[in-house]
């Protein structure tokens, strides 16, 4: 594979370097923000070699390489844009000033719910054992006068 040339064809069909805000990668996508995502051609990227599909969610775009290939391809597009590292919650970061206002404060709600629900699940379990128990007559019930 020229990494080079594959580096070079995917800037160029995502809009150019001055589209391109931030760039990173995980295990096998390359994942960016971009400035302005209608400057993509969707349909050029599938053709360059190496790529196994793409998609847009969160406000990031992804592009699906595999493990191995996209380490090189973002190496050289780096080199290429002249731009440092960047980790993904970077990109994420970035990727979720994009998002529209309803789906950010959805997004703040899950992020405030989901860390709870293990707490709330653990007590409704400790509250459905109990009451069985009791309705067995392993615990009494406390009659108060």
């Amino acid at each position: 594979m020229n990494f080079p040339k594959i580096a070079e064809q995917t800037i160029a069909k995502l809009g150019g370097k001055e589209n391109i805000t931030t760039l990173a990668h995980c295990a096998t996508r390359l994942r960016l923000t971009l400035a302005d995502e209608s400057k993509v051609d969707k349909e050029a990227i599938e053709n360059i070699e190496g790529v196994k599909g793409q998609f847009s969610t969160s406000g990031q775009y992804q592009i699906i390489f595999g493990s191995g290939t996209v380490n090189k391809v973002h190496a050289e597009m780096q080199k290429q844009m002249g731009i440092g590292d960047m980790s993904t919650s970077e990109v994420a970061a970035a990727g979720t000033a994009n998002q529209p206002l309803l789906q950010r404060l959805v997004k703040g709600l899950a992020d405030i719910f989901v860390p709870i629900i293990p707490a709330i699940v653990a007590g409704g379990l400790l509250m459905g054992i109990h009451s069985m128990l009791t309705s067995v007559g392993f615990f009494w019930k406390v009659i108060r006068w």
